[in-house]
């Protein structure tokens, strides 16, 4: 397929990725994905790749094409957890965002193919500098109450997400984090208060928001796709659940946490006027959730309990492989992050922590969990699967130099403790930490492992001394580095900070040419690393299921559902 040079209009960022492309210091699929997120259509951007467009490249969509064979009307049954619904900004796993994602809806949304689109936005446009993005909104998107989707909305969400205290993910993210600023004040707890830059968001117009950001951002629409980034209506008090209005196709009807979720297509809006959603034919009519553990989906699966799960685990894929269904794969950079808090005795002991993360051999643990898939990890939590991962060298195994480093960290004798795990995506969580505890006990290390209900795991996740924490996909590996270990942000759940380590991976985050970034990530992943704050042994395939009669259904690598073109034959 031949080549689409880019159009002189089109961001000087565009010209620049296309001649690393054609250099070959770009993967086409990589050009696509930058194309795509300085505001190239997704359709032009494979174009000028040169490769063929897939479903998911539709033009002023970011959903797949009709399938003219698709019938409407049905329910579709999925199993997966139910959980509650408090405030999407503070959603701490995907399962939530799952259930209202049907409902309310996101200014973009990155596809299966790793591509970033508009969703709620119509397109975007970054200055030279990607310091400042001006998004235009899409017109005649309407609430279900009957007032009209407008700029100030947009304003008005991303404003309480820099609100002192709330809490959201969100801050953790390079463009989010590009709207803050030290306010000079100090909380109970002694912890720097960060406030929002002055017009970090504005409208332009009815339809029109620009972002203000303090530094260059590259990965501002994906960021938005980040699942605690909905926008809500003005009109929002916690819980959501109890006031869920939103300008997607379903509305929720009912919410029994740990039992069901049922979503019904939305025909009226609340002033009695029709309903037309802004994205096309929707084909179900009601989405139903039943709560079942990862563990027990398949078998409900096989029971015709359900029509589709959320996934199942890999102890379950000889079992999945004798049903009569699809089952749906992704490479992912899921993982389980076995981490200690260092404000916490006695991880806060460096050379404690770096006698643990020596005893231990992960390339053992994914082996034995999973012999067939998954990527290696290296203790930081830049996946193999994303764009700008550097490999460092492989990590080796050394029992001897362990028990040097504990006896240094006045442990001559050993030491007994205690790792806190949930099982909340299956029982491999617990085959990681019982393979863990076998490895550092070489070492002198009495490594036990309290078993826990995962509801009560993520009570304590952010908490716990030392935990099993199962984190998701994202689409880069300086979004995950930025949610889980800049200073200070909600879900550091190390409590790691580095001045050295923030300024490196804004570093990374500014940089365009992915071959520098690459460069640029093997300090973010170093300092990470010789930090020793985690065992973060594995990056995982994920899989799901569905029935034969259920058409459309993916598996997302970051577990979303986006069911708006599922059908039922």
């Amino acid at each position: 397929m031949s080549f689409l040079k880019p159009r002189k209009d089109d961001h000087p960022k565009v010209h620049e990725a296309y001649e690393v492309m054609k250099d070959g210091r770009m993967d086409r699929r990589e050009f696509v994905r930058v194309a795509a997120l300085v505001g190239v259509s997704a359709g032009a951007a494979y174009a000028m790749a040169g490769i063929p467009s897939p479903a998911w490249a539709l033009e002023n969509s970011p959903f797949p094409a009709d399938d003219p064979k698709a019938k409407k009307g049905g329910k579709l049954r999925v199993g997966m957890q139910v959980q509650k619904m408090e405030d999407s900004a503070t959603y701490s796993w995907v399962e939530m965002s799952n259930q209202s994602r049907h409902v309310v809806e996101y200014l973009s949304m990155t596809g299966p193919d790793n591509i970033t689109r508009p969703m709620l936005a119509e397109s975007w446009t970054p200055s030279k500098d990607l310091k400042t993005w001006t998004f235009k909104l899409r017109k005649g998107v309407m609430w279900h109450n009957g007032d009209e989707f407008v700029a100030e909305h947009v304003v008005q969400n991303i404003k309480r997400w820099l609100t002192p205290g709330l809490g959201t993910s969100n801050v953790g993210l390079a463009t989010f984090g590009a709207m803050r600023k030290d306010s000079g004040k100090k909380d109970a707890k002694g912890k720097t208060i960060m406030v929002g830059i002055e017009n970090a968001v504005e409208a332009l117009d009815k339809h029109t928001v620009r972002f203000n950001l303090s530094k260059a951002v590259l990965s501002v629409p994906e960021d938005c796709y980040h699942y605690p980034a909905a926008i809500l209506h003005p009109s929002f008090k916690k819980p959501l659940s109890d006031n869920l209005i939103g300008t997607g196709p379903y509305q929720m009807t009912e919410l029994e946490v740990g039992k069901k979720c049922v979503l019904k297509r939305v025909t009226k809006m609340a002033n009695g006027k029709p309903f037309t959603y802004w994205g096309g034919t929707v084909y179900l009519d009601e989405i139903q959730y039943y709560n079942f553990s990862s563990e027990n989906q398949l078998t409900a699966l096989a029971s015709n309990s359900v029509d589709a799960i959320n996934e199942f685990s890999i102890e379950q894929m000889a079992l999945a492989t004798s049903l009569p269904i699809d089952i749906h794969p992704a490479r992912t950079a899921r993982t389980l992050c076995c981490r200690m808090q260092i404000s916490q005795k006695p991880f806060d002991n460096h050379k404690l922590r770096q006698a643990i993360v020596t005893a231990a051999d992960n390339a053992k643990i994914k082996n034995l969990v999973y012999p067939r898939g998954g990527d290696v990890g290296q203790n930081h939590h830049t996946a193999p699967v994303h764009p700008e991962y550097f490999a460092l060298p492989p990590l080796k195994r050394d029992v001897a130099k362990a028990k040097k480093l504990l006896a240094e960290a006045g442990y001559p004798k050993g030491i007994e403790v205690t790792i806190d795990v949930g099982n909340t995506d299956g029982p491999w969580h617990q085959t990681v930490c019982e393979a863990l505890r076998d490895q550092v006990k070489a070492a002198g290390i009495n490594l036990k492992i309290n078993v826990m209900p995962a509801s009560k795991y993520w009570e304590v996740w952010d908490k716990t001394p030392f935990g099993a924490t199962a984190w998701t996909h994202r689409a880069l590996g300086t979004m995950v580095m930025g949610l889980g270990y800049r200073t200070g942000v909600p879900w550091n759940e190390t409590h790691f900070a580095s001045k050295e380590f923030d300024a490196a991976l804004d570093a990374a985050e500014a940089t365009f040419d992915v071959e520098e970034r690459r460069k640029k990530m093997e300090k973010v992943e170093k300092i990470l690393q010789d930090a020793a704050v985690m065992v973060l042994p594995l990056f995982r395939p994920v899989y799901n299921a569905s029935s034969k009669k259920v058409r459309g259904y993916t598996m997302h690598p970051t577990g979303f559902h986006q069911f708006n073109k599922v059908w039922i034959a």
